[in-house]
């Protein structure tokens, strides 16, 4: 009888505690978006994310001369333009997985990506089945830097 009844009270609780399907505070600002741009912490590299069909994408806007360097040494001839962030699906609110091209390897590797606030996503790139992944905290600009 008590198992019953907490079940009943906590499903009471939680329907006002949800309020009306879909309904926001009238104050609530909407949920951040994923796309714009994005600087790497080392301020090297700048990626445009936007929709790529119904997958989230993102290029390269901006690099500086080492980046691009590297890329060219590592086999990507043209850095500017270049798709860094692949074929992205959301996985969940503010989690997604893609590809992640490495221009100065010239190679993909499996990637999630999560915005963690509206000015900061992290993108993490993995190996052997996800076993091994590193990560990079970006960070939105306003512009890209100029040349």
């Amino acid at each position: 009888m008590f198992a019953s009844r907490f079940a009943a009270a906590v499903a009471v609780l939680l329907t006002v505690a949800a309020g009306p399907a879909g309904a926001q505070p009238q104050n609530a600002a909407p949920p951040p978006t994923i796309y714009g741009t994005w600087m790497n912490p080392y301020k090297s590299v700048a990626v445009r994310t936007g929709p790529c069909g119904e997958r989230l994408c993102g290029w390269i806007v901006w690099a500086n001369e080492e980046a691009q360097t590297d890329a060219r040494d590592g086999g990507t001839p043209k850095l500017i333009g270049t798709a860094l962030l692949e074929n992205y699906r959301a996985e969940k609110p503010g989690s997604w997985s893609g590809t992640v091209f490495v221009p100065d390897m010239n190679r993909r590797f499996y990637s999630i990506i999560q915005q963690v606030g509206p000015d900061q996503m992290k993108v993490k790139g993995c190996i052997l089945g996800g076993l091994l992944c590193k990560s990079q905290l970006w960070h939105r600009i306003a512009d890209v830097p100029h040349a």
